[in-house]
């Protein structure tokens, strides 16, 4: 029995990715668990292990065994011929090398009978299918498909009675036909000049997903920000203390992104703030409730911004949440991620503040119903009983969906949170 080898989706809206290395090449005896090749999509790399052990072979040819193990390969025979199975959006499931063959000779694939597991279009389908149509060029075969026309009702006036664009052409649309050839040729424009010291370069394919993310986000929530100040003195007084002891535990050290992180966990999990852990779903025509917190937390990049989520905040100790947001954090910068790995979060979290950013309004990461935003701490004079003195001052931003939650529910939670991190002995009770 074979394995196909099947790209991940790495995340909900991913519609292509890339193979940027094989691992293992044809012929290589592969182990469960070994890298077998590394995608990219428009977000991150990640590396795909093997499901299976065996031998990798190619899809043309019969895979053989390895101490009975099956091998690790696209299936040649299935039990019976199925028909092409179309996903949501009209695209049928079928092999790269299959999809390419089609566009060579101009085959539409949703007429190929795919024998590959769930009607998978292999490109030995696509070369069967074309033994069993009538000889035609592919622009032909092309046209023919987008026409609706039945290639075996053409009489083809190419050489051995192949069918042509023309022979095409003729039966559809003779009057457009020759209009067109009496049509005047229309000239090219010019390529455009740019001035000195201008360059185009394209958008990336992060930087395509972060554009229609953001811009689906700004036009479809309206948002409103909350800003708040909040003394560190303790937070600080916290980190110096538990620093040592969790980097001991865990060989990892303690962040003030950490230390908020949870402290934005434990006030999310009160049941009054529960819509600011919330999601709109079926249009926006109901909200989804959670009972717990993936915290997504925004990662900058050289080319890009991912938000990496620590799944389970909720029930985890400071130690365990420092492990788990290094854990990601780590995996999004070298672009590592798995598809698991981003996404699913109820809330999440972006920090600016080591840039010295005072203020501003962070786009909400959706279907989140809000996102908080980390400014700096900056020595601010302040009155305390009545007396003026100095103390570390970090400012806080808070973006609500404002179809979810209101002002004065958004307030409240930044008043909780505000509390536990200048009260933050109570993270670790």
């Amino acid at each position: 029995m074979a394995f196909e080898i099947i790209m991940p989706k790495l995340g909900v809206d991913m519609q292509e990715g890339e193979i940027i290395e094989w691992k293992k090449q044809e012929g290589d005896v592969v182990n469960e668990g070994d890298i077998l090749l590394e995608i990219m999509s428009d977000k991150t790399n990640m590396e795909l292990e093997a499901e299976d052990s065996g031998v990798l072979a190619p899809a043309a040819e019969p895979t053989p065994k390895v101490e009975e193990v099956a091998a690790v390969a696209e299936p040649v025979v299935a039990a019976q011929t199925q028909a092409p199975v179309v996903h949501e959006g009209g695209k049928v499931r079928a092999t790269p090398k299959a999809r390419k063959l089609a566009r060579e000779l101009g085959i539409d694939l949703a007429q190929v009978p795919g024998t590959g597991a769930k009607g998978r279009v292999h490109a030995d389908d696509v070369e069967n299918f074309k033994g069993a149509q009538p000889k035609a060029t592919p622009l032909a075969r092309k046209i023919a498909a987008d026409l609706g026309i039945d290639l075996a009702s053409v009489s083809g006036t190419g050489f051995g009675g192949k069918i042509t664009k023309e022979d095409i052409l003729a039966i559809s649309a003779p009057a457009q036909v020759k209009e067109a050839a009496a049509a005047p040729v229309v000239e090219a424009k010019p390529e455009k000049v740019l001035p000195e010291g201008v360059e185009v370069i394209p958008m990336s394919a992060m930087r395509k997903a972060i554009s229609k993310g953001m811009t689906h986000s700004y036009l479809t929530a309206p948002t409103f920000t909350l800003n708040y100040d909040v003394d560190m003195t303790n937070l600080m007084a916290l980190r110096k203390q538990v620093l040592d002891p969790i980097m001991n535990k865990t060989g990892m050290k303690v962040t003030f992104t950490d230390l908020i992180g949870l402290a934005v966990v434990r006030t999310l999990m009160k049941e009054e703030h529960r819509y600011l852990n919330a999601s709109l779903i079926d249009d926006a025509q109901n909200i989804e409730l959670h009972k717990f917190v993936n915290l997504g937390i925004a990662v900058g990049l050289d080319d890009g911004l991912i938000v990496p989520v620590v799944h389970g905040a909720d029930k985890m100790s400071l130690s365990e949440f420092v492990v788990a947001s290094k854990d990601v954090i780590k995996k999004a910068q070298a672009g590592k991620l798995k598809a698991a790995e981003m996404s699913g979060s109820t809330f999440s979290i972006t920090n600016l503040g080591m840039f010295g950013t005072k203020s501003f309004n962070p786009i909400i990461n959706q279907p989140n119903s809000a996102i908080l935003g980390v400014s700096a701490t900056i020595q601010t004079p302040v009155v305390v009983d009545g007396e003026v003195v100095v103390r570390p001052i970090m400012g806080l931003c808070l973006t609500i969906d404002h179809r979810i939650v209101d002002g004065m529910n958004g307030a409240k939670f930044m008043v909780d949170l505000k509390h536990l991190i200048e009260n933050p002995m109570e993270l670790l009770i």
